[in-house]
């Protein structure tokens, strides 16, 4: 009895004081983590993680995807996307996908690789994401096809075409990368397709005019071929010879002097033709029409007529890079922007995000060069298109 006391006596308050003083140290140590997590950034916290963005390049107004996992969207959740701490409007989200709008205003600070963050409920994603967006050139322009690159300084032959059978005071530009504009000419109305042949040339079709016009150094501007009903679309074959599409269905094929000859017919289009011609020599046509399925067509060197690739919402200017891949502006199952085509036709993938892109083309350095109806945009990719030399 007496050691039983003695162990009711000591050993027990000293359990109740132990415990005490773990509650104590238990309290104070949950009341530290309390205060450093509120001191934490807040972007240190994590709301899940990207897995991936497509297209993984864009330009301002362009539509990304971000594929996300255990992101907290539920009702009344405050969700956010930054692209280099810009925020951008979202179209929709859920716990797996965001889908947002690359910034507008500020989108000379994204250029190059972008960091791609997303914040709900003032939680970061644990992990950012970096995608390639660009830079804009130039806008208060009117482009309706492909822009041009003079192989003699590397700068952007650009128009301000106008509504048909509008003349405006200029109507080709040349613009240098830093964005500035030089006049070239107003003599050409509504210019519409510009090719340069082997030897430097630049030659430029008048759809309202059915004409090819050949500017001269002094920048004069020449008619060339005419007669060529609504002329849009030009380019050039490994050969040196000259095409021009008129958008009610013919494919012209012009000699050196100027002379014009059928070389195929297709369907008309309701805007343009676009041309382009591939390591294979075969001539690629887009005629943007009205359908949501629109093809791009092949024509090969004996003018037989054959689909390439189906399946394109209003294609319009397209180009290729030296691996024989084809990139046209087009709406691919409700995705809009530049769609890339490989080479046997067979997969064709988003490859940049736009809205109201009418063509592109390739710089020297490994630029892809974007046009919407008024603007251009510059996107470093490292691809190289097929320049004449």
């Amino acid at each position: 009895m007496k050691i039983l006391l003695d162990i009711e006596t000591f050993i027990l308050p000293l359990q109740q004081k132990f415990k005490q003083a773990t509650s104590r140290n238990l309290i104070d140590t949950l009341r530290e983590s309390v205060v450093k997590s509120n001191n934490m950034p807040k972007n240190s916290q994590s709301a899940g993680k990207i897995v991936r963005v497509t297209p993984q390049a864009a330009i301002a107004g362009g539509e990304v995807f971000i594929e996300c996992e255990n992101v907290p969207v539920q009702p009344g959740s405050e969700i956010r996307c930054y692209f280099n701490n810009v925020a951008s409007s979202l179209i929709a989200a859920s716990p797996q996908r965001i889908i947002a709008i690359i910034p507008d205003d500020e989108l000379e600070l994204l250029n190059g690789d972008t960091e791609v963050r997303l914040v709900c409920d003032e939680q970061s994603t644990k992990n950012n994401y970096k995608i390639k967006t660009s830079h804009k050139l130039a806008d208060d322009l009117h482009l309706v096809a492909n822009p041009a690159v003079d192989p003699d300084d590397d700068r952007l032959i650009v128009t301000r075409s106008g509504s048909r059978g509008q003349q405006l005071p200029v109507t080709l530009f040349r613009l240098s990368l830093d964005g500035s504009l030089e006049e070239i000419s107003g003599d050409i109305m509504n210019p519409t397709g510009i090719a340069f042949n082997m030897s430097g040339e630049m030659f430029v079709t008048s759809r309202a005019e059915g004409t090819v016009y050949r500017v001269n150094g002094a920048d004069e501007s020449v008619p060339f071929a005419s007669d060529m009903g609504t002329a849009t679309g030009i380019a050039f074959n490994q050969n040196g010879e000259m095409f021009v599409g008129d958008r009610a269905g013919t494919i012209y094929k012009v000699n050196a002097v100027g002379e014009t000859q059928i070389f195929a017919t297709l369907e008309q289009s309701i805007a343009a033709y676009h041309l382009a011609f591939g390591r294979d020599g075969a001539l690629y046509v887009t005629r943007p029409n009205v359908a949501s399925f629109d093809s791009i067509m092949k024509i090969d060197a004996d003018g037989e007529v054959s689909i390439f690739y189906r399946g394109l919402g209003r294609p319009q200017g397209l180009a290729f890079d030296r691996e024989g891949n084809l990139y046209v502006a087009a709406c691919l199952r409700q995705r809009r922007g530049i769609i890339r085509i490989t080479p046997d036709g067979r997969e064709a993938e988003l490859f940049v995000a736009g809205m109201n892109i009418v063509g592109l083309c390739f710089g020297r350095n490994g630029e892809m060069f974007i046009a919407t109806n008024d603007s251009i945009f510059s996107l470093q990719l490292g691809i190289y298109g097929t320049l004449l030399s």
